[in-house]
C-alpha cells in the first residue's frame, strides 16, 4: 500500500464510504419492509382473535343463562309464574341464538370472511371482517339483517373490522 498514490487512496476510501452508505440504506429499507409485514400479520391475528374470543365469550354467557333458566325450571320452590317466565326467556334466547347464527352464516355466504351479530333492545350491531365496505356490500348486509332479524334499517349498525 506504500506505493499507492494519495489520489488512489482517496478514491478507494470514497468507494468504501459509498458502499457503507448503500449498505445502511438497504438495511433500513429491508427492516421497514419486514416491520410493515409483521404489523399486518399482527393485525390479522388480532382480528381473528376478536372474532374467536367474542364467540367463545358469547357462548359461555349464553350457556350460563340457559343453566340459570334450567335451575329455575327444576326448582321445587320456584313459583309457577317464575317457571313460565323462565321457560319463555329460555325459548326467546334459543330463538335469538338461532337467528343470529343463521344471519351470520348468510353474511359469510355472501363472500365475507367472518361476521358477528350482537343485538340489544336499541340496535343490531354487525361486525364484518373487512377492511372497508362499499355501498353494495352494506346494502347486502342490511338486507340480510332486516329480513332475518325483522328490524328496521335505522336500527342496524354495520361495522367493518380487520
Amino acid at each position: 500500500m506504500k506505493n499507492l498514490s494519495k489520489r488512489k487512496k482517496i478514491i478507494i476510501l470514497s468507494v468504501m464510504i459509498a458502499l457503507l452508505l448503500v449498505t445502511g440504506y438497504v438495511n433500513v429499507a429491508l427492516n421497514s419492509s419486514l416491520s410493515a409485514n409483521a404489523n399486518s400479520v399482527q393485525t390479522s391475528a388480532t382480528s381473528a382473535n376478536f372474532y374467536t374470543t367474542y364467540r367463545a365469550e358469547r357462548q359461555n354467557t349464553r350457556t350460563q343463562e340457559i343453566q340459570f333458566y334450567d335451575s329455575i325450571l327444576a326448582s321445587a320452590s320456584a313459583s309457577s309464574e317464575s317457571k313460565v317466565e323462565a321457560e319463555a326467556n329460555k325459548l326467546a334466547l334459543i330463538a335469538q341464538i338461532e337467528k343470529e347464527l343463521v344471519t351470520e352464516g348468510m353474511i359469510k355466504g355472501k363472500g365475507f370472511e367472518d361476521a358477528i351479530i350482537t343485538t340489544s333492545s336499541a340496535n343490531v350491531n354487525v361486525f364484518v371482517k373487512s377492511a372497508e365496505l362499499n355501498e353494495l356490500e352494506v346494502a347486502q348486509i342490511a338486507s340480510i339483517v332486516m329480513s332475518q332479524l325483522n328490524v328496521e334499517l335505522d336500527k342496524i349498525i354495520i361495522i367493518p373490522s380487520e
